[in-house]
């Protein structure tokens, strides 16, 4: 059985600035950043949502734009045609249903369109406080690396993470691991060998 807590404690001293990377300054622009981030970077997303934003940041202001006006302005993010779909369609949802406010609930988030438990997660996490614990394909492979979990999918991942971590640490796990994902157990070439949790990771230990 691992020590949960000792891994998190290790991989906060590790980690002290664990933060979530996407600019934001509302809710509305975190929700719209975490879409974009899908299968993109969060640096790529940054540079375009900083022009973007200074020009529409409300659910209000991409209601009003054509789908061809968000593709403009979202194009280097991939997906683009898709996900300016899905950005207008939310926003006009949100227009329509919330008064222009994204909701605080995770079933009320995922009826949005594009809008999945992991996006749900980052939000509720991020802009409204609350315990989440959003499973991205960085925190999907460093938590069966472990052995922490050890699930097939991100969904399966985030119930098993939320049954084994503590829940006032959920939202700072998810920090954490993303951090140590980019940084140190990366996809191809983990840095194992400088690990500060090797000896707690069925990963590392199977290598030996």
């Amino acid at each position: 059985m691992k020590d949960i807590n000792k891994i998190l404690d290790i991989l906060e001293v590790t980690y002290p600035d664990a933060h979530c990377e996407l600019e934001h300054t509302t809710s509305f622009e975190l929700l719209i950043a975490t879409m974009l981030s899908a299968q993109c970077t969060d640096v790529r997303v940054n540079i375009v949502t900083r022009a973007m934003f200074k020009k529409f940041n409300t659910a209000k202001d991409f209601a009003k734009l054509s789908e061809e006006e968000i593709m403009k302005e979202i194009k280097t993010c991939g997906l683009y045609k898709s996900k300016a779909n899905k950005i207008k369609a939310t926003s006009e949802m949100l227009c329509r249903n919330y008064n222009g406010q994204v909701p605080d609930t995770l079933e009320e988030l995922i009826k949005l369109p594009g809008v999945g438990r992991k996006t749900a997660d980052v939000v509720l996490s991020n802009a409204f406080n609350k315990d989440a614990i959003a499973v991205d394909t960085h925190v999907f492979r460093v938590a069966n690396r472990i052995g922490i979990v050890n699930t097939k999918t991100p969904e399966k991942t985030e119930f098993a993470l939320m049954d084994a971590i503590p829940k006032n640490r959920w939202s700072h796990s998810h920090h954490v691991f993303i951090f140590h994902g980019r940084r140190m157990c990366k996809a191809r070439k983990p840095e194992c060998q400088i690990c500060p949790i090797k000896q707690d990771c069925d990963f590392y230990q199977g290598k030996e």
